[in-house]
């Protein structure tokens, strides 16, 4: 059997850390995660619960925030409990086994400072478009992109084998 699960997203919001009878700590968070594609209804990322325990529990919640950029390495579990209610609520999660920090608090300062610049398309980046294609199309211009100039080869009819 194989569970496991490797995920790279943006935190919704700030993680919130607990501690159990024992004073271990546990920490929970939502992970924002883009797609490769639109849905009908607009929605262009999964939202994913993630559970940390421990001390990498304690330092996402001391170094994370919302918008934090992280990567999340861990499990599926699943999970049911009676809530006030009197109802069973299933929870499904991911355990994270490790969180890795993808950015500096510096460089997600600089880029939520320049994310209005950024909305605008440019010539590399198209706008998306809510339809059913799978995949962003994006042009890039190859002559500006690209420089022949290190990995120029010359060649013959005679080296091609087809």
């Amino acid at each position: 059997m194989l569970n496991r699960v490797a995920l790279v997203g943006r935190l919704t919001r700030d993680p919130e850390l607990r501690r159990i009878g024992n004073g271990t700590a546990v920490t929970s968070f939502t992970l924002a995660v883009d797609r490769n594609f639109s849905t009908r209804d607009g929605q262009e990322a999964d939202f994913i619960n993630c559970v940390v325990w421990r001390k990498p529990a304690e330092n996402v919640a001391q170094y994370c925030s919302k918008g934090s950029l992280v990567s999340v390495d861990g499990r599926i579990q699943t999970r049911s409990y009676d809530n006030n209610q009197g109802q069973r609520v299933y929870v499904t999660e991911v355990v994270a086994d490790s969180v890795q920090f993808l950015e500096t608090r510096a460089q997600r300062e600089r880029a939520q400072q320049s994310a209005p610049m950024m909305q605008q398309p440019t010539m590399t980046q198209q706008p998306r478009q809510n339809n059913n294609d799978f995949y962003d199309m994006k042009t890039v211009d190859l002559d500006k992109d690209f420089d022949d100039s290190v990995n120029s080869y010359d060649i013959m009819d005679d080296d091609i084998q087809f």
